[in-house]
């Protein structure tokens, strides 16, 4: 019986010695901008028509749509590409010739997009779409070399760009 109490008072003396940092939970401004250069707002109230522009638009940039989910508002694509640099090739060839020892350079990459649509809170004939790019780069040894969220904002600008056109023209059926 002592036992059992015990156990079941541990925890309470535990909490206390465990503190959460004072804004923990608060997100970075950094993060912020970036959510903000992925997400635009569309006044449309047709989310399938704002998903078949995105899926389009993705499929005229070269992507292949892997999965959709229209009932939560999803589309993941991907594309491969080269990943080679010539600057990265330069600098290994130089340390090898001073070292003797090569080291593996970038080959190839598979760029993944999340496009996803959700209702704007405080509008109801609007909806929020965000994108993220996203990469996975392989070196000539067949290794993953890096996995990183691609921040560059003009890939973001030129897609909702060319998507708000699409969007456009398929609410009026031109």
């Amino acid at each position: 019986m002592r036992k059992t109490i015990t156990l079941l008072l541990l925890p309470c003396f535990l909490q206390g010695c465990v503190s959460i940092p004072e804004g923990a939970f608060k997100l970075q401004q950094s993060t912020l901008e970036i959510r903000k250069m992925q997400t635009r707002k569309f006044d449309t109230k047709n989310e399938v028509e704002l998903l078949s522009a995105g899926a389009a638009q993705l499929q005229d940039m070269g992507y292949i749509i892997d999965e959709t989910e229209k009932d939560v508002g999803l589309i993941v694509a991907s594309k491969d590409a080269d990943a080679t640099n010539g600057a990265q090739i330069a600098e290994m060839i130089a340390v090898a010739l001073l070292t003797g020892v090569s080291g593996p350079t970038d080959k190839t990459q598979k760029i993944r997009v999340s496009f996803v649509t959700i209702p704007a809170a405080n509008n109801s004939g609007a909806y929020l779409a965000r994108i993220t790019f996203q990469r996975v780069v392989w070196n000539d040894h067949g290794q993953i070399a890096r996995v990183e969220t691609i921040s560059d904002p003009k890939i973001y600008q030129d897609f909702f760009s060319q998507l708000s056109k699409s969007v456009f023209l398929e609410a009026n059926q031109l």
